[in-house]
């Protein structure tokens, strides 16, 4: 089963346990998948690999405005968005760890040679796809820019 089809069945299954939060999320979620397959010029069917970009994105949306919410005092939202995230994180790959970060990102550095904070877009480049749906692109970057610093 497609991981769209998985979205879906889980969905029809919160519906029916009148399980609120996940009904919704999944539904904002799939909402997301649906946009992405008819932007552009032509519509198409997402792979498995696209659609976990789009709930790596919705993932992200949902840490960010925890954090603006927490900041604000708006504690109810925040625990919200936070419980939202936790739905989209059980359709996402398994995260690295900060060590698995690190030591990914000193084979990268490794691999290209790269030696002061110049040539952080050389190791980006060679680490994203990496990386890709299995860590934050702001904490890798943090990584590369320390590791690079250090070097």
């Amino acid at each position: 089963m497609g991981l769209k089809e998985q979205l879906r069945a889980d969905l029809t299954t919160s519906i029916k346990s009148r399980d609120e939060l996940t009904s919704a999320t999944l539904r904002m979620v799939l909402t997301a998948v649906t946009t992405e397959e008819v932007a552009g010029k032509q519509a198409r069917e997402l792979s498995d690999d696209d659609i976990v970009k789009v709930l790596t994105r919705e993932a992200k949306k949902r840490r960010e405005a925890h954090e603006a919410y927490r900041q604000a005092g708006r504690d109810e939202l925040a625990a919200r968005e936070q419980d939202e995230l936790g739905v989209i994180e059980q359709y996402l790959p398994q995260q690295l760890s900060d060590d698995e970060v690190a030591e990914l990102v000193r084979a990268a550095v490794e691999e290209t040679g790269a030696n002061d904070p110049k040539a952080m877009g050389q190791v980006m480049k060679v680490l994203t796809p990496r990386v890709a749906g299995r860590a934050d692109g702001g904490k890798v970057a943090a990584e590369v820019r320390r590791q690079l610093a250090a070097g």
